[in-house]
């Protein structure tokens, strides 16, 4: 028979607990033994000097190895370091059974402590071993009554070998229990490993996929939802759970189709509306699935429900479609320019000549949407000149507030009366790496923007810039605006995707792409400011720069792009 395994070395803490007891155990023997020996001196017995030494010993041994040596088991394999525990209970155990040879005390069953920490503390070697030496033990002592006696030997030596029989058979068999009980224990211990590591992965999972996940039991509580899921239905991230769907009449189609699936068995998908009260109506794709039970009695299946946004897929089947049309229309506007540019002029020559009236309003018409497909197809071909940016031109210093302050005076020039707002500068001389017709491209792009979307008034637009000690410059474009939806604030920044049916969808995108090239990063929050009127709400977008690692070059990328 194959000899079992000894717990390895990275598995002795589980035993932590056995060796401390051990160790007591031996410190309790140690003071019964002494305590025997005290009570015969009081009883006016005679006893033996060396044996109340033996005794008094053995205590201090015992009780010095429990205070030092009770952090860690000791290596389970055989060695010197099992001598202040196996080798000091063998000789003291020798040691009292020939002092005590006259009196008639047998102390041979000690010898079960040190084979039982043998068995469960070390290898079946160890154990083994500790068992054999103690057998010899046994039967030295049995020729040594016989020799010193006269008498008949051989039932001495029967009782020597039936007791090292049972003590082999015990150190083998509690060997055996105790390499069950580690291999056990280390299974337990992986197990729970693995379900923290899958709890930790599935709540990290949970609590970032885009889509809302319920899990719903029979009496469609809801024992757990992640945060999409807590937004779709309406409330706060972080609601404790569980909740009951049949306490809102707005969720009562999660239930039906819930308990749908519990009455069936079998995954459902349809489309429902949620109608929270004083909100607009909440088109949703669902889909249902049953957890698998694993037989017990006491185990009941779960529905796992899937939300998906309805308006979320439709924006990002129409950012597909757009930006596929946007590769199409790349190519198209090269084709477009030529003949677009001749009818302008064609127009421009035709209205000089025209007097009437009705005639120079279709004049100036045609000359308005001519514009406005110049202006289009300008923003198609830009995504060729960023891409030609990225892979060729080289990059720039330039003084963050005076750059800025040229570009917001020379933005306002173009409308005085409408483009009012607030210039912050707290940069000083801070400089960053970007080029200045990029961050004029860039700051345009965000101001036009905001001026489409914010409320009347001289304050409903703030421009800052900033420069912390110790921390990136950035600058912020501020607006009282509406905030975005969702499903709007996903595809900010992507191609081809706009709220408006009249935008092409390239300015935020170009932005992206611009700030991308010199290191910095643009992003979108929700912000409140501290005004004059109070505190108020708006879309803040901010554009953080590099640090710069070079000496400036004002040189214009722009002078190397050629279409």
């Amino acid at each position: 028979m194959p000899k079992p395994a000894a717990p390895p070395r990275a598995s002795r803490l589980p035993f932590q607990r056995l060796w401390n007891a051990f160790l007591t155990a031996r410190v309790m023997v140690a003071v019964t033994l002494l305590l025997l020996q005290l009570l015969g001196l009081a009883l006016n017995q005679v006893s033996e000097p060396l044996l109340l030494g033996a005794s008094l010993a053995y205590l201090l041994a015992t009780g010095l190895l429990r205070v030092l040596g009770g952090h860690m088991p000791p290596d389970p394999r055989p060695g010197v370091h099992w001598l202040p525990t196996l080798g000091v209970d063998i000789l003291l155990i020798s040691v009292l059974q020939v002092l005590q040879q006259a009196g008639g005390m047998n102390f041979t069953p000690l010898f079960g402590l040190p084979i039982l920490m043998a068995g469960v503390l070390g290898t079946l070697t160890l154990a083994l071993g500790t068992t054999a030496g103690i057998t010899l033990l046994l039967l030295t002592w049995a020729w040594w009554l016989g020799w010193q006696s006269g008498t008949d030997t051989a039932q001495r030596y029967l009782q020597a070998a039936i007791t090292g029989t049972g003590y082999f058979i015990v150190a083998y068999l509690v060997h055996l229990l105790a390499a069950k009980v580690s291999s056990e224990q280390q299974t337990a211990r992986r197990s729970q490993m693995d379900a923290r590591t899958q709890r930790a992965v599935s709540a990290l999972v949970m609590q970032h996929v885009a889509d809302g996940v319920l899990v719903l039991d029979r009496q469609s509580q809801v024992r757990l939802a992640n945060p999409a899921a807590l937004l779709l239905l309406g409330r706060e991230a972080g609601s404790p759970a569980p909740l009951a769907l049949a306490h809102t009449t707005a969720w009562k189609p999660l239930m039906e189709l819930a308990q749908d699936t519990f009455h069936t068995g079998q995954s459902r998908h349809a489309d429902v509306t949620i109608l929270h009260q004083g909100q607009s109506p909440m088109a949703l794709r669902i889909r249902t699935w049953l957890t698998q039970t694993q037989g017990a009695l006491d185990e009941e299946p779960l529905c796992v429900m899937f939300l998906h946004d309805l308006r979320e897929m439709e924006a990002r089947l129409r950012t597909e479609k757009l930006a596929a049309m946007g590769r199409m229309s790349a190519a198209v506007a090269h084709e477009i320019r030529n003949p677009l540019a001749a009818i302008v002029q064609a127009n421009e020559l035709l209205a000089e000549d025209l007097t009437d009236p009705g005639h120079q309003r279709l004049a100036l018409m045609v000359r308005q949407n001519a514009d406005r497909l110049v202006r289009i197809t300008e923003d198609v071909l830009d995504i060729a000149r960023v891409q030609h940016l990225i892979g060729y031109a080289p990059s720039s210093t330039l003084a963050l507030d005076a750059t800025v302050a040229q570009i917001w005076s020379d933005w306002q020039a173009h409308d005085p009366a409408r483009r009012q707002g607030q210039l912050v500068l707290n940069a000083g001389t801070t400089q960053v790496e970007f080029d200045t017709e990029h961050l004029r491209r860039v700051l345009i792009n965000l101001l036009d923007n905001a001026l489409r979307y914010m409320r009347p008034g001289p304050d409903s637009l703030c421009l800052t810039t900033r420069a912390p000690a110790g921390g990136a410059a950035s600058l912020q474009v501020w607006s009282d605006g509406a905030p975005l939806d969702k499903s709007v604030e996903r595809h900010l920044f992507e191609p081809f995707f706009s709220s408006e049916s009249r935008s092409s969808g390239l300015g935020l995108y170009i932005c992206r792409e611009l700030c991308q090239r010199h290191g910095a990063a643009i992003a979108y929050q929700r912000s409140t400011l501290s005004l004059a009127r109070g505190e108020v709400a708006g879309n803040a977008f901010n554009v953080t720069f590099r640090s710069i690692t070079r000496p400036a070059d004002n040189a214009s990328l722009f002078d190397t792009i050629v279409v």
